[in-house]
């Protein structure tokens, strides 16, 4: 079982979380007009680099120097607003709809890895 967690790398977690980033990004959208709504994020880089044995960069030698960790990765955050609303309301459609499309094309990208690893996988499964 942990052979085939290696042979998928960081795709099947980058996928998880992106489906969760998805979810909280169309929130936020969907919230758009609702006064007093935060927009709320989570950061990607740190909280999958938290979910990897050893994280994304490890180092290889006591003598380097370890990438500080952050405190907040796997929480979701507010983001701050360049142009608050006078209602309170954070969510910047075009920053949410950005994030948004920029998200899918990732999770898309991650989805389309996975295949071509189970594709393998299956190949050599049938010795072809």
């Amino acid at each position: 079982m942990d052979g085939i967690r290696q042979h998928f790398g960081i795709h099947d977690e980058a996928l998880a979380l992106r489906s969760k980033r998805n979810t909280i990004l169309a929130s936020n959208i969907a919230n758009a007009a609702t006064p007093n709504f935060k927009a709320r994020d989570v950061d990607f880089e740190a909280t999958l680099a938290k979910a990897l044995p050893g994280g994304l960069l490890s180092t290889s030698d006591d003598k380097h120097v370890a990438r500080p960790e952050n405190l907040h990765a796997g929480r979701l955050q507010y983001r701050d607003p360049v142009n608050p609303a006078l209602d309170g309301n954070t969510v910047e459609l075009a920053v949410e709809q950005m994030e948004f499309s920029e998200n899918v094309v990732r999770y898309q990208t991650s989805l389309t890895f996975l295949n071509r690893k189970v594709s393998g996988l299956m190949a050599a499964i049938k010795g072809e």
